[in-house]
């Protein structure tokens, strides 16, 4: 019963994460870092595409998202997202490729 409510309060710290990484530090540094993008819902999208191997709705069927993703992917995509903020991934790329999977031109 006890390794049940770690993992719920891991899951609670890792969507926590998530949320402040897309909604708050990722616009905070959008203008700064001159990125394509600076809503909240375009970097969870780059970032769950990314995660994904494509357009997320393909293989997250439910909404929101975040909520319901397994958590292997949510912390992938939280980690992806830190990689952003420190610099070593390139969010223009990673854009790039989200909006080739959704046949968009750039």
């Amino acid at each position: 019963m006890a390794q049940l409510q770690l993992a719920s309060s891991a899951r609670v710290e890792l969507e926590r994460r998530w949320l402040e990484l897309t909604r708050v530090v990722l616009p905070s540094l959008a203008a700064e870092r001159g990125w394509p993008v600076s809503a909240d819902h375009c970097f969870q999208r780059i970032l769950l595409d990314a995660v994904c191997g494509g357009r997320w709705y393909d293989s997250i069927a439910e909404r929101p998202a975040y909520r319901a993703i397994d958590e292997q992917r949510l912390s992938a995509a939280v980690e992806l997202a830190e990689l952003v903020v420190g610099g070593e991934a390139d969010l223009a790329s990673l854009n790039a490729q989200s909006l080739r999977w959704r046949g968009k031109q750039l």
